[in-house]
Order: C-alpha cells, then structure tokens, then sequence
C-alpha cells in the first residue's frame, strides 16, 4: 500500500513537471515583443448627385491603379449644367465683344449730324458777331446786342465741342467701368463653366493612388443617392501598424524611428516607419497612479510597414533599448 501510495505521487509529481514544461518553456523562450496589429483606414468615394450607376469598372478585391476609372454615375443632368454654363459664357464674351466696339455705323452717323448741325450754329453764330461788331462801331447797334451776339457765339463753339468730343468718345469705344463690368461677366461665366466641368468630372471619378478595392455598395444598374459612398479603397499609404509601448519604455521611441516586426505567414526582416505616438496613455482599471498600474500604462503608436499587409493580422513588434 505504502509503495502505491509513493508511486502514485511520484507520478502526480512528474505530472507536474511536465504541465510546467509545457507551460513555463514557451513563456521563458518567448521575447518580451510588443503585441499590435495590422489597421486600415479606407478611402470611401461617392458621387455629389443622385443617380444610376452607368457604369462600374472595378470590383471587389481588384488592385487599381493611381488615375485609374472606378465608376460613372448618370452624367446627363451634369451634362446639360456644362452646356448651359458654356452658353453664358459665349453671351458674357460677346457682350464684352460688343462693348469694346463702341458706337454702331447708325449712330456714329447720327453723331456726324449733330456734329454738322452745331458747325452750322457755330458758323452763322459767328456772322452774327462779325455784324454786330460793325453795326456797334457804326453806332447803329447797342453795347448789349454786341454782348447777346458775343454769348451766342460762345455757346454755338461749346455745343460743337460736346458734339466732337461725343462722337470721339464713341469712337474709343466704351468707358473703362463699362469694360470693367463686361470682363468681370465673364470671368464669372469662366468660373462657373468650370465648376460645372468639375462636378461632371466627380461623376466618374478616378483612383487619387494605387489601391485595392475593398468593398464595392453600388452594382451598375443600381441608384446611388448624392454623396452616398459607391466604393471603397483601400491604398497602401492608409495601412499602418498599431501596437502599444510600455509608458517606462516610452522615452526610447521618435516618430521617423524604424522598427522591426513580424507576424505568422510574413517574410522575415520587416520593419515599419513610426508616424503617430499617441500624446495620451492607456491603462487597466483602477485609475491610481500607484506603482503597480503605472506599469500597466501603455501608449498607442502608429507606424508605416514596408511590406503590404492585410488589416486585423496580428504583429509582434521587437522592443526598442
């Protein structure tokens, strides 16, 4: 019996053993690498108006290329949007046109007739003058005849002179606020043509950089309401590793730093750029800065891998010295 006894707890002892074998190996083996993962930040396009889907040049899971078409949102109403804004355009340009030309033949000629008309006056203004100086110096005419022929002679040399400078006014052309007022009509014209060009181009919009398709909302055939995302991308420069650094560790990172990681199916010797450390820690409950949970602080830091990889995969990141 005392013999059982000691072999039975010989074998719970080395039962023992080996559950700590087990358990405690991996652990002693294992370095103390910094547990993050692999997130992505998606690049979700939509149409600024409403309408069918004409055409979808993607689907889901393609890799595109930066300029690349993804999709045609019913261009028709834009369309017709571009052609009115380039017909206010061609009105406001000869408009402006129309302004720097002056006066028309017509009333250039009636400009010459009025011109004509106050030479005639100025001309029989002028012999009334000439006979009234001698009728006063003969003493048949009064001092204030002389002066009445000597005003109307001045007003019939001033009424052709407005008349002259009228018709070289007209001639120039228009005043420069007239000119101003027409080239500000159409720089408004010009502005609002291409306004109408750009929203028609956010119709059928085009990949802003390389990418995969993540996901695709909208078939072709499909209504797609105003601003509703139709697709989404997902470009290299939005993946990025998260992982989380000890507060007493933290001195020992600098955005710009390289780190290396790695996680399961991953070549080896990847390393990643630091882009973000979070200015804010992170740490379990209770919220007492006694020693114990001071250890538990942790700060969330961001960094750019240098090898493609897919979000939620988990990464071992090696601790900085």
């Amino acid at each position: 019996m005392k013999r059982q006894r000691v072999l039975v707890a010989g074998l719970m002892l080395a039962g023992l053993v080996i559950v700590a074998i087990l358990v405690l190996l991996p652990r002693l083996g294992r370095s103390a690498a910094l547990t993050g993962y692999v997130e992505g930040e998606p690049l979700y396009l939509a149409a600024p108006m409403s309408g069918t889907v004409r055409t979808m040049a993607v689907a889901r899971g393609q890799e595109v290329r930066a300029g690349q078409p993804l999709f045609v949102v019913d261009p028709q109403q834009q369309a017709g949007a571009v052609e009115q804004a380039q017909a206010e355009l061609a009105a406001a340009e000869a408009q402006a046109a129309d302004v720097r030309k002056g006066q028309r033949p017509s009333e250039l000629a009636a400009l010459d007739a009025n011109i004509a008309a106050a030479q005639g006056k100025a001309r029989d203004a002028e012999a009334t003058l000439r006979r009234t100086t001698e009728l006063v110096a003969a003493g048949v005419a009064s001092r204030q005849q002389l002066d009445d022929a000597r005003a109307g002679a001045q007003t019939a040399e001033a009424s052709l002179a407005a008349a002259r400078r009228q018709k070289e006014t007209a001639t120039l052309g228009a005043r420069a606020d007239e000119v101003r007022a027409a080239d500000a009509r159409v720089a408004q014209a010009k502005a609002g043509v291409a306004a109408a060009i750009a929203r028609l181009g956010d119709l059928a919009p085009k990949a802003p950089e390389a990418a995969q398709v993540e996901d695709v909302f909208f078939q072709q055939g499909e209504w797609a309401p105003a601003n509703q995302p139709i697709l989404s991308l997902l470009p290299d420069s939005r993946i990025y590793l998260k992982f989380f650094v000890p507060e007493k560790s933290l001195a020992a990172y600098r955005v710009g730093q390289i780190v290396r990681f790695s996680c399961d199916g991953c070549a080896s010797g990847l390393t990643a750029k630091i882009s973000y450390i979070s200015p804010r820690p992170e740490f379990t409950p209770p919220v007492i800065y006694s020693q114990e949970s001071r250890e538990r602080l942790v700060f969330l830091v961001r960094a750019l891998p240098s090898a493609r990889l897919n979000p939620g995969q988990p990464v071992d990141v090696e601790p900085r010295r």
